[in-house]
């Protein structure tokens, strides 16, 4: 339930041109400014009473009394909710996103243009959660034995993107053994995922043991999603770091210190838009950002689910200052998603 002071469409539209304006300008927002925005006449005093209806209810603060108001986390949350969610796409930015992902040659250069171009819209970081491992779509996979018996499991996914990692197993291989079971995923699960593949070694061992019981144990050993259970480092793509490190809401540098040192650990944003992929909304926008550090207070995240063939595979989106162009942001979170999709899909 709205507050009172935004009952009125009049004021939903105030409290809109002054985040805008703020948005465009970093500068405390005064009546005068509104007053010549508003397509009704409104004289400054009645946009200044609005305006104090506003404060009262939580929407902005004056940081003195002289200074005109600033938006608070409430306002901004208003804003991306009610205005910025049903903006669309300019034909400018559509056709510079096209034109950066199309000409993109390979799953890995997709990832980090999508990134790029997420950075770039927001002033903040571009992020891309790869799907885990479990939800990988297995298109052809190799097992090697290294001298002290630990297993390189090498796993081709759609694309031909490669992901690898070396586990101990509970008991030793051979790499006879190790090249026979490569054989039977290869040959009966390829575009499955691993976890679709686990549960159905799971349930032949349990209707066919005597005939599967080796070979089928072997597989689910090597094929167990928490065995091979990806490090942040592997699960999480990041563009501009540098420019949310310039931006002026991070001019504490304790602040900027902590943001970079959570980034630098990753996997804090990985559970951050991991859950996000729960989120009911196409697109989630998230202001304050708690999770991660005390500097994310002054942030906000929007991001939306990519899929293949109509099954999520991760997430990507934009963390970037409060003071960020949502309805330009949000848009281009939506459009890139659909076209990462499009891409994996076509794979």
């Amino acid at each position: 339930m709205r507050n009172p002071a935004l009952h009125e469409k009049r004021n939903q539209q105030i409290l809109a041109d002054i985040v805008r304006v703020y948005i465009e300008t970093g500068e405390p927002v005064s009546s005068r400014a509104i007053s010549r925005r508003q397509a009704e006449a409104l004289s400054p005093a009645t946009i200044r009473n609005v305006m104090s209806d506003l404060e009262e209810d939580g929407y902005l603060y004056q940081p003195h009394t002289s200074a005109g108001r600033l938006p608070t986390p409430a306002a901004y949350r208003f804003f991306a909710q009610e205005v910025a969610a049903q903006a669309t796409l300019s034909p400018e930015d559509k056709e510079w996103i096209h034109r950066e992902l199309a000409s993109a040659a390979s799953p890995e250069e997709i990832t980090e243009r999508a990134g790029h171009v997420l950075a770039e819209v927001s002033h903040g970081l571009g992020i891309i959660v790869s799907p885990p491992l479990g939800r990988t779509v297995l298109e052809h996979v190799r097992f090697l034995l290294l001298p002290d018996g630990r297993v390189l499991v090498v796993l081709i996914s759609s694309g031909s993107n490669t992901r690898d990692k070396v586990i101990r197993t509970e008991r030793a291989f051979t790499q006879t053994e190790l090249d026979h079971t490569a054989d039977h995923l290869n040959r009966h699960y390829a575009g499955r995922t691993l976890e679709d593949i686990r549960a159905d070694l799971l349930a032949r061992l349990a209707s066919e043991r005597e005939r599967y019981d080796q070979l089928v144990s072997n597989a689910i050993a090597l094929c167990d999603p928490t065995v091979l259970a990806d490090t942040p480092s592997q699960q999480l793509h990041v563009e501009g770091a540098a420019q949310i490190a310039a931006s002026p809401e991070f001019y504490n540098q304790a602040q900027l210190s902590e943001l970079l040192a959570a980034i630098e650990e990753k996997h804090k944003l990985v559970a951050l838009l991991t859950g996000c992929i729960e989120a009911p909304e196409p697109v989630h926008v998230q202001i304050g950002i708690k999770e991660i550090s005390a500097a994310g207070d002054s942030l906000a995240l929007i991001t939306a689910p990519y899929s293949r063939h109509d099954q999520v595979q991760g997430s990507l989106g934009v963390l970037g200052p409060m003071r960020m162009q949502y309805e330009r942001a949000i848009t281009a979170v939506a459009y890139v998603a659909r076209l990462f999709s499009e891409t994996l899909s076509r794979s």
